[in-house]
């Protein structure tokens, strides 16, 4: 079988291996420091308290886009990336199903009708 890999699919790859080191570097450090997350981004200030309500805006509208196009493509189990950003980062598991999600509709365009 063969794999379908497109360009775009490669790019996204390399975006969420990015989130992924990108977040858990600092995930580990604040483990490390004994940090408190929800404590630390709500009393850094307004600033930091802006980007963390805006970075969950776009990841619920995200987790929404993977839900309805997973199902849309047939891809399964697409709920699963909704889960695993809780787990490791949604800049990992959104980059990773735009990945899969380029594969399958390449897959679904080099299938025969």
């Amino acid at each position: 079988m063969t794999r379908h890999w497109s360009p775009l699919a490669v790019v996204y790859l390399c975006l969420a291996a990015a989130g992924l080191v990108g977040t858990w570097w600092f995930n580990v450090l604040a483990i490390v420091q004994l940090r408190d997350f929800v404590g630390d981004l709500l009393t850094s200030g307004p600033a930091v308290s802006s980007i963390g309500v805006d970075l969950l805006v776009v990841a619920v509208a995200g987790s929404v886009f993977v839900i309805v196009e997973a199902r849309r493509l047939g891809m399964r189990l697409g709920w699963l990336y909704v889960v695993g950003a809780a787990v490791t980062a949604f800049a990992f598991t959104f980059p990773l199903f735009l990945a899969m999600r380029e594969r399958r509709k390449t897959e679904l365009g080099a299938s025969p009708p």
